[in-house]
């Protein structure tokens, strides 16, 4: 087939890289890499690509070979009918994409009767192939000769015929191709209410699409997704569609010939074939590329967002006090050792309508004496602000207090990770220990619940599931293999993404961990049952040993290259251990000497060593820094347009960013209120977690809508 023929070729074209590198991307998939470890330890066989390419290449070779499977069942049902053609089978496989293989593939359908079909039983096939040709202008004076018990009269004779006629038309590979590109560059996207639904109270959260028309190309996702949402609730209604002057123009210049009689049946089976068949299934159709579109654009930043609070900053291995706010039901408190072990666990009841708060600041204050603890943990939701107020202003200490994003908190205290991990205690508790243990290391926790359930993105449970899972899926484990993980300390479900393990080998890794103790080498990992030599090799650099006998086992150098390692330390003079962290003698090592092609060791991936020699076992992610919010300002009632205030950012979406800034409700920074530059996305300037300063612009208190700048004009 063309495709498979020209394959390094067509998807080097559409990434925009180089054909070998997607040949040898393919080559070292296919002996079981991984993205992570292709991008890391094999960049000199990819040219130095980095994740986002090889992810491109594969999913670009992925719809590629989907698209070639269906080619194969289209040509073997086509083939089993009898009906392949050399012409035919030829369009077939040189078909470019899945649209022009489908247009090939509808008259050989098999679907339910159609008008077309019934006409055909009636023996009305050769009159519509009389008239369509438009060529015997005796071809009407003709009709009465197919008349008989199922066909009464010259009209239903020629209703049947224009039925024929319509399908033909409407199956037209070419024609419906013109009329598809038609579509794509000129069809308008319009909604307006449903009918009896206008004044209903729920509708109302769609009334800017009441009377709505755009460009569907210039369509953002997040318009086009809520004007499909809208749809679905059956709150509004959807049409798409180009000029109907331009569109009848096309079919036309495709289907008339002349001025007859004869045209003159054409041109009304031409119509009806438009507004039966061809419009509806190209307004279709325009949905769903339409939506494939939005929801890979809202997807990508919901993966840019779940990648960004995946790699929030920890505050590391300290005692913390967590609190799970709330007003009648209490506080849920525990405290946690610098590992994470539950130390304690109780309830405090600071807010109304108990408003216990000397009994509960004393009650914190004994529970900070006696665990020895570092920093509080504070949970975001339902009474966040208020608990964040009650420590600072009730409770003497000066340990850093943190706001705790608990999106998800709730998914995971009720989930078999947590049943599994705090067996006897509720998910009241379970809920608390998550937004403790997020503060420590938010990565090791978040990988334990369904990344759509960590609150970031725009309009997740609209898009296209599978994708989405797909996507975040590859976020999770790109971020673990960031990071590095810790052998001795990670649970099963942070090693499930490791390069290589997966859910059954991380099980086997705990369980011999448990059994021998602690691992003192990476090479131990050899003796854990089922994890072969391939798994070892794509996973051994991404994990860390603390104090291990080798210091090279706590760091990101592959332990591949460990001889090279120390092949460097023999000639600056030193041991490996001495060359590790000593700068002055890393920057003596002419790296130009140690490049080996025949071992596929070029400059990049020495390069990579020498940064991981100067820092090893450096986190990327740095440390937690704490916000303080106003004081005089803990609800949106204490908000006046002008304020200054810190905030958090909390979401990113393609119109703007959500601020925390300490109220119940995040404000809104728009995108054009974000920078006084231009920008195309606010990610450009703003990150999740991202400290900023910003001012009140708008209040809608009713509503509870706040409207925030970033831009600051003196």
């Amino acid at each position: 087939m063309l495709f498979s023929l020209f394959m390094d070729k067509f998807i080097a074209e559409q990434i925009g890289v180089k054909p070998w590198q997607v040949a040898a991307v393919l080559k070292l998939m296919e002996e079981g890499g991984t993205i992570p470890f292709i991008a890391r330890y094999r960049k000199e066989k990819t040219g130095n690509l980095d994740e986002v390419e090889i992810s491109k290449i594969k999913d670009e070779f992925d719809r590629i070979e989907a698209l070639n499977k269906r080619r194969e069942y289209i040509l073997e049902q086509i083939k089993e009918q009898g009906k392949l053609t050399p012409e035919l089978e030829k369009a077939i496989k040189e078909a470019p994409d899945i649209n022009t293989l489908e247009d090939l593939y509808l008259p050989y359908k098999t679907r339910r009767k159609t008008k077309a079909d019934m006409a055909k039983e009636k023996g009305l096939e050769p009159l519509a192939k009389m008239i369509f040709e438009q060529k015997d202008m005796r071809a009407l004076n003709n009709v009465p000769q197919y008349l008989n018990e199922h066909v009464k009269n010259k009209e239903e004779a020629l209703q049947g015929a224009r039925d024929i006629i319509a399908e033909w038309i409407n199956e037209d590979a070419p024609l419906r191709s013109k009329m598809r590109q038609l579509f794509e560059k000129e069809a308008v996207i319009s909604s307006k209410p449903a009918r009896g639904k206008k004044d209903l109270e729920e509708a109302q959260k769609f009334r800017d699409y009441f009377e709505h028309n755009e460009m569907i190309t210039k369509c953002p996702s997040h318009r086009f997704l809520a004007m499909m949402r809208g749809a679905e609730l059956g709150f509004l209604k959807l049409a798409v569609s180009p000029e109907e002057e331009r569109a009848y123009y096309l079919l036309k210049k495709h289907c008339l010939k002349g001025y007859s009689d004869l045209t003159d049946q054409v041109k009304l089976a031409m119509n009806d074939s438009y507004d039966r068949l061809l419009q509806p299934s190209l307004e279709n159709e325009s949905l769903a590329m339409a939506k494939l579109r939005a929801d890979e654009e809202a997807i990508s930043v919901f993966a840019m967002n779940a990648s960004q609070l995946l790699l929030a900053s920890p505050v590391g291995q300290k005692r913390v006090l967590a609190l799970d706010p709330g007003f009648r039901s209490g506080c849920k408190v525990v405290c946690l050792s610098n590992t994470g072990e539950l130390l304690h666990k109780s309830a405090i009841f600071p807010h109304e309508p108990q408003n216990e708060t000397e009994k509960s600041a004393a009650a914190i204050s004994e529970l900070v004496k006696r665990y020895e603890i570092e920093v509080f943990a504070v949970g975001n939701g339902t009474a966040g602000r208020e608990t964040y107020s009650f420590l600072k202003d009730n409770v003497r200490t000066q340990l850093p207090i943190y706001m705790v994003n608990e999106s998800g908190a709730s998914i995971y205290s009720a989930s078999e990770v947590a049943r599994e991990e705090f067996p006897k205690e509720d998910v009241t508790v379970r809920g608390a220990i998550s937004i403790g243990r997020r503060l420590m290391d938010p990565l090791a926790e978040l990988v334990k619940i369904d990344p759509k359930s960590i609150g970031v993105g725009q309009y997740q449970h609209d898009v296209n599931q599978p994708l989405l899972q797909k996507r975040l899926v590859s976020v999770v484990e790109s971020s673990v293999n960031k990071v590095g993980i810790n052998l001795n300390t990670a649970s099963k479900h942070l090693l499930s993404y490791v390069s290589g393990l997966g859910p059954s080998l991380a099980k086997n890794i705990v369980e011999y961990r448990e059994k021998i103790g602690e691992f003192t080498s990476r090479e131990q990992l050899k003796a854990v049952p089922r994890l072969g030599d391939k798994a070892y090799e794509q996973c051994a650099g991404f994990l860390r040993i603390k104090n291990a006998k080798n210091p090279l086992d706590n760091s990101g150098v592959h332990p591949e290259r460990y001889k090279v390692v120390e092949k460097m330390a023999k000639t600056t003079g030193v041991g490996v251990a001495e060359l590790i962290g000593n700068n002055s003698k890393i920057a003596a090592i002419q790296l130009g000497s140690f490049v080996d092609d025949s071992q596929g060791l070029g400059l990049p991936t020495l390069e990579d060593i020498v940064k991981e020699l100067q820092k090893p076992g450096l986190d990327p992610r740095g440390m937690a820094e704490e916000v303080t919010f106003a004081d005089t300002v803990r609800s949106i009632n204490d908000l006046d347009i002008g304020l200054e205030l810190n905030g958090i950012v909390t979401n990113i979406t393609n119109f703007g960013a959500f601020v925390d800034i300490g109220v119940k409700q995040d404000g809104l920074v728009h995108i054009s209120q974000v920078s006084d530059k231009f920008i195309k996305h606010p990610s450009e300037v703003l990150s999740l977690g991202q400290q900023v300063k910003v001012r009140v612009m708008d209040l809608d208190i009713p509503r509870k809508r706040i409207n925030l700048t970033m831009k600051f004009r003196s």
